[in-house]
């Protein structure tokens, strides 16, 4: 097992060239990823694969039953909740070696339910026009992901 910085998760995930571009980000990163399942594909799906290019023997990706399964696995870390209803912005926080980024389905994002029962402090959103609906789900992960990596100086990287 390779030493990780950050987590994302990904809840319910249903595209899959999205996972498979996100795949690709983690094993450029030393990112893990781990998907909650149901997932919308099956983790050898063809578009999966194509998508991430077979990045994922250089990452470490795992599939859970649940999100308190998961975040239990992880050591039950900070997590940071990310959502186009957040107020807080994801630069307004100071990212920490063995944090969690949590990301909802493409679709319908995080349930409004575990929004709630969250602290605000700890929902984030990336900022967009005030017309637009939401960034593509590979896209928004990155940005969060590099973000995070390079307040830590992107350690282990070069």
């Amino acid at each position: 097992m390779m030493f990780v910085m950050f987590s994302v998760i990904l809840y319910q995930p249903e595209i899959p060239p999205n996972t498979g571009n996100i795949i690709r980000l983690c094993a450029n990163t030393g990112t893990a990823l781990h998907l909650i399942r149901p997932l919308g594909f099956e983790l050898e799906e063809r578009r999966l694969r194509r998508a991430g290019l077979d990045y994922h023997e250089f990452a470490e990706v795992a599939a859970h039953d649940s999100l308190g399964g998961c975040l239990q696995v992880l050591g039950n870390p900070r997590v940071w909740a990310f959502s186009t209803k957040a107020a807080r912005r994801y630069d307004e926080v100071a990212y920490e070696p063995g944090d969690a980024l949590l990301f909802g389905p493409e679709t319908r994002g995080l349930p409004q339910a575990y929004l709630s029962a969250r602290s605000p402090d700890s929902c984030l959103r990336l900022p967009m026009r005030p017309s637009s609906r939401s960034l593509n789900l590979a896209n928004t992960v990155a940005v969060a992901v590099y973000e995070a990596w390079r307040q830590v100086r992107f350690q282990g990287g070069r």
